[in-house]
């Protein structure tokens, strides 16, 4: 969770730099813009807090717009990774092999699954989608913000020598002792 809000910190001070139009023009990717992609990462984050906690808004679309201005959309970011990380910084090891259980947007179906895996789909899905950001911001602007995951350990000082931290952590703030595949 610190990786991912550290990232996405970088990647809207990146984004903060767009003309409405640069950031709003549809340049092929899959939700379209910065815009977009942006708008698309805070959905999947809502959606898999509400699978996760029970609590908080779930978007009915995973093209939903949240937010149209780029002010109220990075404030909402700022608070669902705050809300992210607090959550995932109080889970016990015990609690990763929960099942949850929720009903599918795009494919409507109902599912189980281990809350350990859904966590992990919700990193990678956010990784993903920074990626297509990214990719949109270097498009438009010739130079992005490295999201590198050892340029987050580096820079926040997580470093498994001078921590003591177990092999097993990522620094993606998963739970401590945590099983390799997490």
């Amino acid at each position: 969770a610190g990786y991912s809000e550290w990232a996405n910190r970088r990647l809207y001070d990146a984004a903060a730099s767009l003309d409405d139009a640069d950031f709003r023009a549809d340049y092929g990717a899959f939700f379209g813009s910065v815009h977009g992609t942006l708008n698309h990462l805070l959905v999947g984050d809502r959606v898999w807090m509400h699978r996760s906690t029970g609590e908080g808004p779930s978007p009915a679309r995973l093209d939903e717009i949240l937010y149209e201005d780029f002010a109220g959309l990075r404030a909402a970011r700022e608070q669902e990774d705050a809300r992210i990380a607090a959550y995932v910084g109080s889970l016990a090891l015990s609690d990763l092999d929960r099942t949850i259980r929720y009903h599918t947007i795009s494919n409507p179906d109902d599912i189980e699954q281990e809350l350990k895996l859904a966590l992990l789909h919700v990193f990678n899905h956010q990784t993903h989608h920074r990626g297509q950001a990214h990719c949109l911001l270097t498009r438009i602007t010739d130079a992005s913000p490295s999201l590198d995951l050892l340029l987050y350990q580096r820079e926040t000082g997580l470093d498994q020598r001078e921590t003591g931290l177990d092999q097993r952590e990522t620094g993606l703030g998963l739970v401590r002792g945590a099983p390799a595949a997490c």
